[in-house]
């Protein structure tokens, strides 16, 4: 039976907007409306955070604030690291999602010699480097940094010293040179993309299963065939953003709500079916925004009913 450690990284400054450091905060206010008793059945550590780094002026607007990301990706790559060595299941709330690559970085330190698979359940492809983004938004950069793919071919911007510099720290975290091969990842409702990104996805070949295809294959068929694209791989990390889900039908509290998403009893199944390959090593949960919910506390409410449901079939591995 796995041991679940619960890691709050309530970090936000990878993300354009803010609030979503708040997110795990209205998950557990989530979780007490619901009288449930979630939060104190499992130990936590939470990771210490550089969000007074909104306030800095010196910024590049390639990869904003990527001295502090490095710091905190950092920060969790050890937190989720140590506690794989522990022999516990790193169950990671976070906010914004440049978090992903200090998780995946700590999966990898831990074991340095497996081969990670990595599934991606967002909106967004978050493929992005300091060299193609057009925001400078590192939440749109953590796939590129674990890759150790900066997407050249497509560069629109002249990146200072300083952030070629950080930038290549980041790609180093944890173990020199890339985390995972993109053959190894596969996204799930992936459905908002710049060109830059749709470029690299092609090129590289990684595997999309868009919301459509899923319907209409089968859920169950697109995970299984996820599972056996993976099945070189040791170990997988999954990676759930909300705003793989329908903003529409569930909630715009997150940073970058988009249309035509997941319900989460899709996301649950998805999630689960993932979990049943036995080789899921850590999930992270990201960008529940409560301050761009006008629906309340929708999102966490939502995203609680998830970690809920996955959380079940975690403790039977």
């Amino acid at each position: 039976m796995s041991k679940i450690k619960i890691i709050k990284n309530r970090s936000d400054i990878g993300a354009g907007t803010r609030g979503s450091d708040l997110g795990i905060d209205a998950i557990e206010i989530a979780a007490i409306n619901k009288h449930s008793n979630y939060f104190d059945q499992f130990n936590y550590e939470d990771v210490i955070t550089e969000n007074e780094s909104i306030y800095d002026k010196v910024n590049n607007s390639f990869a904003k604030r990527i001295g502090s990301v490095y710091k905190q990706c950092y920060r969790l790559s050890d937190h989720v690291k140590n506690n794989l060595l522990k022999g516990n299941f790193p169950l990671v709330l976070s906010g914004d999602h440049s978090s992903a690559l200090g998780t995946i970085s700590g999966v990898k330190a831990a074991y340095p010699n497996k081969r990670l698979g990595v599934v991606w359940i967002d909106a967004h492809a978050d493929i992005h480097s300091p060299y193609t983004s057009p925001s400078g938004n590192i939440h749109g950069m953590p796939l590129a940094a674990a890759m150790g793919d900066d997407n050249l071919d497509c560069q629109i911007n002249e990146v200072k010293d300083e952030t070629y510099t950080l930038w290549e720290k980041m790609k180093n975290i944890g173990v020199d040179d890339a985390k995972v091969l993109p053959s190894d990842i596969v996204y799930f409702g992936v459905r908002d993309t710049e060109e830059p990104e749709d470029k690299q996805i092609e090129k590289l070949g990684i595997k999309n299963y868009m919301v459509a295809e899923v319907r209409y294959r089968g859920l169950e068929t697109c995970v299984a065939e996820a599972i056996d694209r993976l099945s070189d791989c040791d170990m997988i990390y999954i990676s759930f953003d909300v705003d793989s889900m329908d903003c529409d039908m569930i909630s715009y509290g997150t940073g970058t709500p988009v249309p035509k998403g997941f319900d989460e009893k899709e996301i649950v199944e998805i999630i689960n079916g993932l979990l049943a390959s036995k080789k899921v090593a850590c999930v992270e949960f990201v960008e529940v925004n409560p301050l761009l919910d006008f629906k309340g506390n929708k999102m966490a409410e939502t995203a609680f009913e998830v970690l809920e449901e996955v959380t079940k079939v975690i403790q039977k591995l």
